[in-house]
């Protein structure tokens, strides 16, 4: 009975993180700055106790003694996943994972006000806590995995992706990237000015936009919601799935694609397998995956000419009733895909978006290392962003203070942003191979390319790899081929 007992310790654990889960969205998009202290109390005890579960020593033993069973395939795929995760887990003490918690607790709430009040010497001390417990943590999981410790901590988001293999593929497109952001702002000045659509747009109605959109794209309101939080996120769990924006009054567009983002998110966590809902095999194969989806419907799809046929009407009746020439098809197509050089990520364009994560990945590596002092992060994040994106923040708050993914601990997640804009590049081209896309967009139905997503995507979960799911997709592992065709055909040919 050895695997069984393993599925039924493993479902105990997979609830337990959800409940977690739970918790954070709340503090991150509900909670009263005077309830940090006892929801921090709470997580950090959550934590313990699902620590203590992934670490039980029975599941090493179930572990061994279901080695030579007979299991189908998703069995094993889950096997593989338990036994991948239980590594992960054993490596780390409890009294770490306790520390790490209320570190980033502490370190979000403290980045909130630094962030708004540009005061990274605030933050420093908060993060450089964070930092140290980091690296004690992946120095640990590196050595049970036998690699390095930022490639342990990348294992954690796309298990399968190895450092070698992104620093080859950012290689590949730092070669062309910067001429190619070039050709194309060189072309669009030389295109019809472009008319921007002057606010300000409520709160209210770009809310109710969104959640129009949210419909179209197939959000199920009966399990999930919208809310607002300092950073856009998707959160919560697959039959309660949670996503945030941000909203800024002058500018519509912020919110909207923010939103459209996440639930791509919402889609994949909605559409995994629910035979293995409680399972780490019934759940998403890597952020790599997961990012994907969100970009296939931000980028790829939302981006189009077609979507904007269908947004247009939208966006003006809502906007302006009036119309107008900024509202014409023509000019929201050349606002929706204008490239420029920006210093914050989530308001990147795809284009110069790549040169974000690059920069992104090496400054972490070099925390993780030790090679970079969290005191000297804010002139390394300027010079890299001179450097690869062209500009220069002129203060920390929309510079090294923007993401708040280093403030909760989050380390090696960041490349497969750029890794996911790739497979969505590549799964969308063989969605178009197989359906009408742009007509379906143009009438703004999303069904049958969520369709197409469920089958090819989504009810795998965690069964195979990145490059398994992608070879099962589209015949080929991921490559940079299908992202660069898509950048060219684009902003160069259309």
């Amino acid at each position: 009975m050895s695997y069984p007992d393993l599925e039924t310790h493993c479902g105990r654990i997979q609830r337990l993180e959800d409940a977690i889960g739970m918790l954070h969205w709340d503090m991150a998009a509900m909670m009263p700055e005077g309830g940090a202290a006892a929801r921090t109390e709470q997580m950090a005890a959550l934590s313990v106790i699902q620590h203590e579960l992934a670490t039980d020593p029975r599941i090493g033993g179930w572990l061994a003694a279901s080695a030579d069973s007979e299991l189908d395939g998703w069995q094993a795929a889950n096997r593989r996943t338990i036994e991948r995760r239980y590594l992960h887990a054993t490596a780390v003490p409890a009294k770490l994972v306790e520390a790490l918690t209320r570190a980033t607790a502490a370190c979000e709430q403290t980045w909130r006000r630094a962030r708004a009040d540009d005061d990274f010497a605030g933050l420093r001390p908060k993060l450089e806590a964070v930092v140290e417990l980091v690296r004690e943590a992946a120095a640990a999981k590196g050595e049970a995995l036998g690699v390095s410790p930022y490639q342990a901590l990348l294992d954690q988001y796309d298990p399968g992706t190895t450092v070698e293999r992104i620093d080859a593929l950012f290689d590949e497109l730092a070669g062309w990237l910067p001429e190619m952001i070039e050709r194309v702002i060189d072309r669009q000045a030389k295109g019809p000015a472009l008319v921007r659509p002057e606010g300000p747009f409520a709160i209210a109605d770009q809310e109710a936009l969104g959640q129009t959109l949210m419909a179209a794209l197939g959000f199920d309101f009966a399990h999930g919601r919208l809310d607002v939080s300092h950073h856009p996120f998707c959160g919560g769990a697959p039959d309660d799935v949670r996503i945030t924006t941000r909203y800024d009054e002058a500018d519509f567009m912020q919110a909207l694609m923010g939103v459209v983002h996440e639930t791509g998110h919402a889609l994949y966590e909605r559409g995994l397998p629910a035979e293995w809902r409680y399972q780490p095999v019934g759940r998403a194969a890597g952020m790599t995956v997961h990012e994907s989806q969100s970009l296939l419907m931000e980028m790829q799809a939302c981006r189009t000419r077609a979507f904007i046929e269908y947004a247009a009407p939208l966006l003006r009746d809502r906007f302006a009733p009036g119309g107008g020439p900024a509202w014409t098809v023509d000019n929201l197509h050349r606002l929706y895909t204008r490239v420029e050089r920006g210093l914050i990520r989530v308001d990147a364009d795809e284009v110069t978006y790549p040169a974000h994560v690059i920069l992104r990945y090496r400054l972490e590596r070099q925390l993780v290392d030790g090679t970079l002092a969290v005191a000297d992060l804010p002139d390394a994040w300027r010079a890299a962003m001179k450097a690869l994106v062209g500009i220069e923040p002129p203060d920390d708050r929309d510079g090294c203070m923007q993401d708040i993914h280093w403030i909760e601990g989050i380390f090696g997640y960041f490349p497969t942003y750029t890794l996911g804009a790739m497979a969505a590049a590549q799964l969308f081209a063989a969605a178009r191979e197989a359906l009408p896309i742009d007509a379906q967009l143009a009438r703004g139905e999303f069904g049958p390319l969520v369709g197409w997503l469920r089958e090819n995507v989504h009810r795998w979960g965690a069964r195979y790899t990145t490059d398994g799911l992608l070879e099962k997709a589209t015949g080929a592992p991921l490559s940079a081929d299908a992202f660069r065709r898509h950048l060219t055909r684009r902003y160069l040919e259309e």
